[in-house]
């Protein structure tokens, strides 16, 4: 099996690195407009060769992980793929990419998200294993050709993730919930702490919490402003929800009502009971 990777970022050439490691990997090939990219993915051995755009076309299976606006623009050079080719996205939004992909190669077409990944990102962010043992949302399944269907769940099944299916619209309410708030919460965090503070009482102050909420904000903007714009009404759903949450939190804090805030913070905690 011949792979195409669009993107040599974190989720490419991390994937790239633990698709070398399978028996039925022949060959892997990368693209990226990013010239730089393109020469820390060679140095680092992610890819075979780096090729043009065009050429991936000639690859058995097609992997997109660039950002989703990058995701719809690509399908549509993709129209004159061959029957049998599997075209896999790991973007983080789904039904806006679904709803775009050319009726011609709908069955072609493997919606995927693969929720695993770190606050950094290009060539040199690749980790090995980032995959194993994470989940992948794969989505409208039903509309994908056998062979595509069946070349993703074997893909991913070698990359020992845990599979989960679901429709593209379900998919994105989900995501703003455990994916795409945080991030703006990070943001707004990172941006309220910078106002207030100059670097140097950042840097002597800043602890493990800090640090923690505001990891995400590390990560690439020009990504993130894609996922927002696509998965706009979902975000704003879940920021509004969010701030009836910290709004409740600080009317308790100022009127004194220290078992409210206990108990908020007790029912909070349930969640790590979960995961």
């Amino acid at each position: 099996m011949n792979i195409a990777i669009v993107g040599l970022g974190l989720m490419g050439g991390s994937l790239a690195l633990s698709l070398k490691k399978l028996d039925f990997i022949e060959s892997i090939a990368g693209s990226d407009h990013n010239k730089q990219h393109q020469k820390d993915a060679i140095r680092l051995g992610l890819v075979d060769k780096i090729v043009e755009f065009d050429k991936i076309k000639e690859a058995d299976v097609i992997f997109l992980a660039i950002p989703v606006n990058g995701i719809i623009e690509s399908l549509k050079k993709l129209q004159d793929v061959k029957k049998e080719t599997t075209i896999i996205d790991l973007g983080s939004t789904k039904e806006l990419i679904v709803s775009s992909v050319p009726p011609k190669i709908r069955a072609n077409f493997v919606a995927a998200h693969p929720m695993t990944g770190t606050e950094n990102f290009g060539p040199n962010a690749a980790i090995d294993g980032l995959y194993k043992d994470k989940t992948v949302v794969l989505c409208d399944l039903e509309d994908s050709g056998e062979i595509q269907k069946n070349t993703a769940k074997k893909i991913f099944k070698a990359l020992e993730m845990k599979k989960y299916f679901m429709h593209s619209k379900e998919h994105d309410r989900h995501a703003a919930f455990i994916s795409h708030m945080p991030h703006a919460i990070s943001y707004s965090i990172a941006n309220t702490v910078m106002k207030q503070e100059d670097k140097n009482n950042i840097l002597a102050l800043a602890a493990g919490g800090f640090r923690s909420m505001s990891r995400l904000a590390k990560s690439s903007p020009s990504m993130w402003e894609d996922v927002f714009k696509q998965n706009k009404n979902n975000i704003l759903e879940a920021i509004d929800l969010f701030e009836i949450e910290l709004q409740s939190l600080k009317k308790s804090i100022e009127n004194d009502e220290w078992e409210k805030v206990y108990n908020d913070m007790a029912n909070g905690k349930k969640l790590h009971d979960i995961f």
